[in-house]
């Protein structure tokens, strides 16, 4: 019998769910008893990775999600967002079969600076800039977790530059993009509607690339 695959989720605040975050304390943004203005989103099950995993037989391994998170270490404002960044909390994913990256949300909305393509001899410097932070986070990632699946996701109306940033960082680590369209938001994030949407369209790449 096949075991069963397991995920893991980085992630910014469109992942979050209270109870559910590794570490728990996480800054979040789905509370089970949000505001009819912030959300309609209610309960874990309507979250697109919980419908994600459930749906395909499969098990939650970590989800380690921070609202307001930027991949690069830039935050709003000109913030030193390092000790929340995507790169600073890649190593705790656990051991997962399958891991989905949903990012670079918060680095289109913050006016991250964009920095060059840069692959080699990135310094700390250097990632406080969105291509050399991608870059270094995908690099580490491929190298550390060996014969797992990584799915990024991509969110819709994002910066053009993110968007190709994303792309082209992506391609060279081999790391398939899943490009979302026309997600339902309430107040910027995903409601019922938009989760649902986010799951089947995830859904969907994954049995198309099978």
């Amino acid at each position: 019998m096949a075991q069963t695959k397991s995920v893991s989720i980085l992630g910014d605040s469109y992942s979050t769910y209270e109870g559910f975050m590794t570490p728990s304390t996480n800054e979040l943004w789905y509370y089970g008893k949000n505001g009819d203005k912030k959300t309609d989103v209610k309960n874990v099950r309507q979250t697109w990775w919980h419908e994600v995993i459930s749906e395909n037989g499969w098990r939650l391994c970590i989800n380690n999600s921070y609202s307001g998170a930027t991949v690069s270490y830039t935050g709003y404002d000109g913030n030193d967002y390092s000790a929340r960044s995507f790169n600073t909390r890649m190593d705790n994913l656990g051991q997962p079969d399958i891991i989905f990256v949903f990012g670079a949300t918060n680095d289109s909305w913050a006016g991250t600076p964009i920095g060059e393509y840069k692959y080699d001899n990135i310094t700390y410097g250097d990632l406080y800039q969105f291509r050399p932070a991608l870059a270094r986070m995908l690099q580490w990632m491929t190298d550390r977790y060996i014969n797992t699946e990584i799915y990024f996701l991509l969110n819709n109306d994002l910066r053009d530059e993110i968007d190709e940033s994303v792309k082209t960082i992506c391609a060279r680590y081999n790391v398939p993009v899943i490009e979302l369209t026309d997600i339902d938001k309430i107040s910027g994030h995903p409601s019922v509607k938009g989760m649902r949407q986010i799951a089947d369209q995830v859904n969907a790449f994954i049995k198309k690339s099978k």
